[in-house]
C-alpha cells in the first residue's frame, strides 16, 4: 500500500558539500529520509527562532 502524498512544496537548495555529506551520514545512521531530517531541523530552528523573538519582545516591553 502506497503512502498518501503529503501537502508540500518542493525546495531546491545548494548546500556546502561537507554539510551534505553530514546530512547523508546522519540520515543513514538514523534510518531517515533526507526530507524528514531537513523538515525536523527546520522546524526546530523556527521554534527556537520564535522563542527568542518572543523573549526579545518581552524584554523590550519591560524597558
Amino acid at each position: 500500500m502506497a503512502r498518501a502524498r503529503k501537502d508540500g512544496k518542493y525546495l531546491n537548495v545548494r548546500i556546502d558539500t561537507s554539510l551534505y555529506k553530514k546530512l547523508e551520514e546522519v540520515c543513514t545512521e538514523a534510518g531517515q529520509l533526507k526530507t524528514t531530517l531537513v523538515e525536523r531541523a527546520l522546524a526546530a530552528y523556527f521554534e527556537e527562532y520564535d522563542r527568542k523573538q518572543a523573549l526579545l519582545k518581552e524584554i523590550e516591553k519591560g524597558h
